[in-house]
């Protein structure tokens, strides 16, 4: 099974990095402060074609922005102009897209070139989508920023292609911050925190309709072209995709570390480079399947128990509490509201 770490040079450098570099340039930030720690070049200009940083200088680099520009929209302002992105062929598909469901899909379908650092998963069901964040390359201090960031793009970019603006509703896994403005400038009024995952939901009617621009051929041929680019997933979002693939046969981590032609010890000391480890990425996919086995299919504990291979429901009740902080009964009341 394929993989990346995340000190391997995987991120074109004249794509999300200079994005983050060229915008501090316009808020005329020094060029050194912002490449500060992230080894790469202090003078400003754009990086050489064809190279390549390691999400961790990504991220550096990203955070170098924040902390030099200490406000409060620069998230949501870098998530502007963050998509189509500058990948030729799959800028070139988003842009002739047939709808927005075409758009998130091809999303999903190539994380590791359009959003390397915040993977995008999308389910629709029940009249219904859902389209959810999960972190990518193990970066719990910028998570906050990171999800404004792609939100924004996300809402953008639907905007932009298809000639309004749609009624999204917003799920954030986080506390509900001091200051909400810029979320709603943004974003829009339907806000909610303290949820258990980053999660944008619409009416799955609004996936369908068509886009002004759309042009199937050239979006087909865009893609075509994408073909030949390498789409090496991250560790974590291989693990995720895994275990996504084993939950009703309760995966192990001996049985990961096999599937992923490595040692136990080996795998754990892989995540521990995310800042994560074994059971806390399982108990995310267990918690992810529970919340849409709740939501979209109205199942009970005993179903969802029995779906996610516990022995009985009041098992899985404390698991589950485990997870969450919250008891399943407690959780779907929150849902229905």
């Amino acid at each position: 099974m394929r993989y990346s770490l995340p000190g391997e040079a995987t991120i074109p450098a004249r794509g999300l990095p200079w994005h983050f570099l060229d915008y501090a340039l316009q808020q005329e930030v020094q060029p050194a402060a912002i490449a500060r720690g992230t080894g790469m070049p202090g003078d400003g200009g754009p990086p050489l074609p064809g190279a390549l940083v390691s999400p961790q200088q990504c991220l550096q680099l990203l955070a170098n922005v924040l902390r030099a520009l200490d406000s409060a929209d620069t998230s949501f302002m870098l998530g502007q102009h963050l998509l189509p992105g500058t990948e030729p062929a799959l800028s070139g598909a988003l842009r002739r897209a047939a709808s927005l469901q075409q758009a998130l899909e091809i999303l999903c379908q190539w994380p590791s070139r359009l959003l390397p650092l915040l993977r995008p998963r999308l389910h629709v069901a029940g009249g219904q989508m859902v389209l959810y964040w999960v972190d990518s390359q193990g970066a719990p201090g910028l998570r906050a920023a990171l999800v404004e960031m792609h939100m924004t793009a996300v809402v953008s970019l639907a905007r932009w292609l298809g000639g309004r603006r749609l009624p999204w509703r917003f799920c954030f896994n986080r506390a509900r911050p001091r200051h909400v403005e810029q979320h709603e400038v943004h974003l829009g009024g339907e806000l909610r925190f303290d949820c258990l995952l980053d999660a944008m939901l619409l009416d799955a009617a609004s996936l369908a309709q068509a886009w002004p621009e759309a042009d199937p051929g050239a979006c087909a041929a865009s893609l075509a072209a994408a073909s030949a680019l390498d789409a090496t997933p991250s560790l974590t979002d291989a693990l995720y995709d895994y275990l996504l693939a084993e939950i009703r046969r309760n995966p192990t981590l001996e049985g990961a570390s096999a599937a992923f032609g490595v040692s136990p010890a080996t795998l754990k000391r892989h995540l521990a480079r995310y800042g994560t480890h074994f059971v806390a990425e399982l108990d995310q996919v267990r918690t992810h399947v529970a919340l849409y086995l709740f939501q979209s299919r109205h199942a009970g504990n005993e179903a969802v128990a029995d779906y996610l291979g516990f022995h009985d429901a009041a098992n899985f009740r404390r698991s589950f509490k485990r997870w969450t902080g919250l008891t399943p009964a407690l959780l779907r009341a929150s849902l229905a509201s």
